[in-house]
């Protein structure tokens, strides 16, 4: 799909009314104008700090958390409403994670002023103890629905979901982590209980369509993109749960040029999108709620290439 047919398509209205009927109205700007959002995503970072460097084979020069954090801070000069997530994976792959264990990777996400993030399996890398000697770094929450830490050290350390409020639209961002038995050393994640993405998913888009009454809906995945085999992933998920209006994604550093529109069992597409790996790209959507209109469109998409250009 190209991008002129990727606007057209999403002109129509992307945003799902989701399995409890229409949504609320979205309200208006306080003039009756339209309300903006901008979305920034990242994906699998794997703690490159610094840029690949000019004579590697792949990705040379490219990526970089300096350039990355002068780029969202130039978007939040020009949008009045931006929303920067991340899908997980944010540690292993650089000795600054080997000498730091994740401290520099979540200070300088917080620097960033991140909004959300959720876990990826990289992410347990250092166990669970690990994890919560680093979490104090991290002026963001972590949002993960269908991981159950009731009996570990982590209990009650992170939230399901949070909604963000722009200009009196709601947005809910919810998280779903991969199963990690198989994946992720036992000893890493330890009693830690994986839940199913799917009823997780239905039970997180009931919520926050109902009581939180929410007019977009957002899950952050670190399942992958699409498998040839049963195992669950992004599509997958997409169509199979109503109501979620952009799923995205992680764990395969998928590189995508724009957001895939998936049908919901409703016949409402859920878009997916990922940007590759390593900080190279940052992901971005343009979100336009209109008063009177009860599906949100999708202005524009974009992946900002992290370069010294």
């Amino acid at each position: 799909m190209n991008r002129r047919d990727f606007l057209k398509y999403t002109g129509l209205g992307v945003a799902s009314l989701g399995v409890l009927g229409a949504a609320a109205v979205p309200a208006a700007a306080a003039d009756g104008r339209a309300v903006h959002l901008t979305i920034l995503h990242t994906n699998d970072m794997h703690s490159r700090i610094e840029p690949f460097p000019d004579n590697a084979a792949q990705w040379a020069g490219m990526g970089g958390m300096a350039r990355r954090a002068a780029l969202i801070a130039q978007v939040r000069e020009q949008e009045p409403n931006v929303l920067l997530l991340d899908s997980g994976d944010i540690w292993q792959g650089t000795p600054y994670f080997n000498f730091f264990q994740g401290e520099l990777e979540y200070k300088l996400m917080s620097q960033m002023a991140y909004d959300a993030s959720t876990l990826g399996n990289h992410d347990f890398d250092n166990g669970l103890e690990g994890l919560q000697k680093q979490l104090p770094n991290a002026t963001f929450p972590f949002l993960i629905a269908n991981y159950d830490f009731t009996n570990t050290i982590l209990a009650g350390k992170f939230q399901p979901y949070k909604v963000f409020e722009k200009q009196g639209v709601r947005i809910g961002v919810f998280g779903i982590g991969i199963e990690m038995a198989g994946l992720v050393a036992d000893k890493n994640f330890g009693a830690t209980q994986y839940l199913d993405p799917v009823a997780t998913s239905r039970a997180m888009v009931a919520k926050l369509r109902g009581a939180e009454r929410c007019d977009l809906v957002i899950c952050l995945s670190h399942l992958g993109y699409k498998y040839e085999n049963p195992k669950i992933d992004d599509h997958k998920l997409a169509a199979q749960v109503d109501g979620i209006d952009l799923i995205l994604g992680g764990h395969t550093h998928t590189f995508l040029d724009a957001p895939v529109p998936v049908a919901s069992p409703n016949g409402h597409p859920t878009l997916i999108n990922q940007v590759g790996w390593s900080g190279i790209n940052l992901g971005r959507l343009d979100y336009s709620f209109t008063p009177g209109k009860r599906r949100p469109t999708v202005a524009a998409t974009a992946v900002l290439p992290i370069t010294t250009a």
